[in-house]
């Protein structure tokens, strides 16, 4: 893992003023510039540039129960991770932003 710029941080600032996101995420996304695919499971991290770039591209994550959701990586395929104001992470069920998600996890951890 690299440790942010003074950059990163800023693109973090800018990812939590548009989307309310939860601690947690806020500073996975702000300690790195995005990791890179592990090997085995092909997860992507996204940095907070590429995910606040993306909240301004596309909008937040449409996920029913979440009054909003973050997308904050990939599985290199296609299909998003995304995590709410709940704190679930979702898995998107298409390569999409806006078809059903699952949820993947009960909190990031």
């Amino acid at each position: 893992m690299t440790l942010a710029t003074d950059d990163g941080h800023q693109a973090t600032d800018a990812c939590a003023d548009l989307t309310p996101i939860p601690s947690d995420p806020a500073t996975l996304l702000g300690d790195q510039r995005g990791l890179p695919a592990d090997v085995d499971s092909g997860y992507f991290i996204h940095s907070a540039a590429t995910a606040a770039d993306h909240v301004r591209e596309y909008g937040p994550a449409r996920i029913a129960c979440e009054s909003i959701a973050l997308v904050l990586g990939g599985d290199g395929g296609g299909q998003l991770f995304a995590i709410g104001d709940s704190g679930h992470v979702w898995k998107s069920t298409t390569a999409s932003w806006s078809d059903d998600f699952e949820v993947a996890a009960a909190n990031l951890q």
